[in-house]
């Protein structure tokens, strides 16, 4: 268990600008992450298996891209107890992101508004600090490694009618050193990337990957699995128009899941029904947090209804105890993902979310 609660860590980060308290935090784990210090923040892992995409996932709890947008912290995440952890987004060059402030905090509701904007060092540099990363030879005997997500996007110069050459490019650059990647087309801070989830935007998208992914493997000799990650702002048409595209790639003649892509639901939400009239409620960007919970679910619903019952889904969103991370497997997915709920609750939510599910989810 943690030696340092995170109780005792949260005011002092909390008195801390919000990006600051998040670059603070990364350069801390950097640094600790191959020395005795883990112990200040490290949790026990709970062992939950359950294969997905073709994949042994240790347990059913991993954390969302956007924390570690560079990969520079990928053994320190591990001693959290994730059973996996995407990391990313990267972007084919590196870029500063949208102007600062661009990440606000919305304490009463447990909440997070962000407009960063892919900021990132670049694909070379994040698959160096990918190669790295020592999980997969220091796992214990006898357990399944940890896995890991590389996840990617578009630079924000690139037009959206050349995006697909930018994920090609990142895809290239990342498939040797992934157990999945992710293909991320619903941050609302890159002008005009949500366009992509439209009908024949995402055909073509999803063709080119596919049929790279395929060129890939042949040259790797593994054949690795790709999610997409889609926004909470969508209607049942919209999700329905997803579904069907990811059936086209994803599913065998039968319906059935073939392994090759899965999806991952869902994004930040530009929606502030929930908290209107709170301080930074009305600053342009991504909210995430409690308030994403349930407009989540309900696309991890409409998706589990459309896709059946073996399609890879990666329920994302709100969560911020083990009842919430319950009710995401129980509205459709196979496997969790938290980002907000782990600064607002700190690592011992990760011990917490994958223990309720191995106790409560099974049955979902």
């Amino acid at each position: 268990m943690s030696l340092l609660p995170y109780a005792f860590a949260r005011p002092f980060l909390f008195g801390m600008d919000p990006e600051a308290a998040h670059e603070f935090t990364l350069h801390s784990i950097a640094k600790m992450q191959h020395s005795p210090l883990t112990c200040l923040y490290s949790e026990p892992r709970v062992e939950d298996p359950v294969t997905l995409a073709g994949l042994r996932f240790p347990n059913r709890v991993g954390l969302a891209a956007g924390l570690d947008k560079n990969a520079r912290c990928i053994d320190g995440l591990a001693a959290m107890g994730f059973g996996f952890v995407e990391v990313g987004t990267v972007t084919p060059k590196g870029q500063q992101g949208n102007p600062k402030p661009r990440m606000f905090r919305l304490p009463k509701a447990n909440a997070l508004i962000n407009r960063l904007g892919f900021n990132n060092e670049g694909l070379d540099a994040f698959v160096a600090n990918v190669q790295r990363a020592r999980f997969r030879t220091t796992v214990s005997s006898g357990k399944p490694a940890m896995l890991l997500g590389l996840n990617i996007g578009k630079n924000a110069s690139t037009p959206i009618e050349r995006a697909t050459d930018d994920y090609l490019t990142c895809l290239d650059g990342v498939y040797p050193h992934a157990d999945y990647v992710t293909v991320n087309i619903s941050s609302p801070n890159t002008q005009n990337l949500r366009s992509l989830q439209s009908d024949a935007a995402l055909d073509a998208l999803l063709g080119a990957v596919a049929e790279r992914r395929e060129r890939l493997a042949q040259q790797s000799g593994k054949r690795i699995p790709i999610f997409l990650k889609i926004a909470p702002d969508l209607d049942d048409t919209q999700i329905e128009v997803i579904a069907a595209t990811l059936m086209r790639y994803g599913t065998n003649s039968d319906g059935s899941a073939n392994n090759a892509f899965g999806v991952i639901a869902t994004n930040t939400t530009l929606s502030r029904e929930a908290v209107a009239g709170m301080p930074h409620a009305e600053e342009t960007g991504g909210l995430s947090g409690s308030p994403v919970l349930h407009a989540s679910n309900h696309v991890i619903r409409r998706l589990r209804a459309c896709l059946g019952k073996s399609f890879p889904i990666i329920g994302v969103g709100g969560i911020l105890s083990g009842e919430d991370a319950v009710s995401k497997i129980q509205a459709g997915a196979n496997v969790v993902q938290i980002y907000t709920g782990l600064i607002y609750k700190g690592p011992g939510l990760v011990l917490e979310s994958a223990q309720a599910i191995k106790t409560h989810g099974h049955s979902a």
